[in-house]
């Protein structure tokens, strides 16, 4: 390995830790498994910059980071920091979180490898599937290692029985708990709800409104409840009829 610059194409490069491999790995052998500290990335094209200080990996056309539990995909991701801990991404990206059975695809990404946090722009979703829910947005970030989502402009969010729009949504995944600012507007289970800010706990199927609130709530009327009105209607035109003839 010679001179600073390194130019590598169509192969998968191996970064373990401080040390770096430049190893040729044929793309028909697979990822294979990889240490816990350990990261694979690829692309149609790879260029390494090994000067002290100025570390970084630019990968072009296909860009592909895999570790243990993250994929991150993307037409162009920059690598840098130390030990690559940083990635700048473009163009069509997504990332897999194996761990929280979760995907994110965006227009751009930038992605902290030790913190696991993120920030990415430009038409924004999250898929929770361990949740089954629907994140939409102009803007995300997350926080606590992806636990904890912030999402912005023409925020939406979508469940099999919820909608929701708002400008500003603030997510915690583990309790469940979505918390909507901005103008919301929530449609849950045939009822709507406008306030100026609004809670919702997925688990507990509970809402929490402040502010100005307004709401319409559907009832369902069951058979009997009319066959009760029936009779009422009936007993109030037998009165009528008693009065008339008095």
């Amino acid at each position: 390995m010679t001179g600073r610059f390194i130019t590598v194409t169509g192969r998968f490069i191996t970064v373990t830790g401080r040390f770096i491999t430049v190893a040729i790995l044929l793309l028909a052998g697979g990822i294979g498994v990889l240490p816990a500290d350990s990261f694979r990335f690829s692309g149609d094209r790879t260029e390494i910059v090994l000067a002290e200080g100025r570390e970084r990996t630019l990968l072009r056309g296909n860009a592909r980071v895999v570790s243990s539990d993250f994929t991150l995909e993307a037409d162009e991701i920059e690598l840098s920091g130390t030990d690559f801990r940083y990635a700048a991404t473009s163009g069509r990206v997504r990332v897999t979180d194996a761990g929280r059975d979760m995907t994110i695809t965006a227009d751009s990404l930038r992605f902290d490898r030790e913190t696991e946090n993120s920030r990415a722009s430009g038409n924004v979703i999250v898929e929770d599937r361990a949740n089954d829910l629907i994140l939409k947005g102009g803007y995300l970030e997350t926080r606590e290692g992806g636990d904890l989502l912030f999402v912005q402009i023409a925020v939406r969010v979508l469940q099999d029985d919820l909608t929701a729009r708002a400008q500003f949504l603030r997510y915690r995944r583990l309790e469940e708990i979505l918390e909507l600012s901005g103008f919301p507007v929530v449609y849950w289970k045939g009822d709507q709800y406008r306030a100026t800010r609004i809670i919702l706990n997925l688990e507990t199927e509970e809402i929490e409104m402040q502010g100005q609130v307004e709401g319409s709530v559907f009832v369902e009327r069951s058979d009997e409840d009319e066959d009760d009105e029936d009779e009422d209607d009936e007993a109030e035109d037998d009165e009528a009829e008693d009065d008339e003839d008095l």
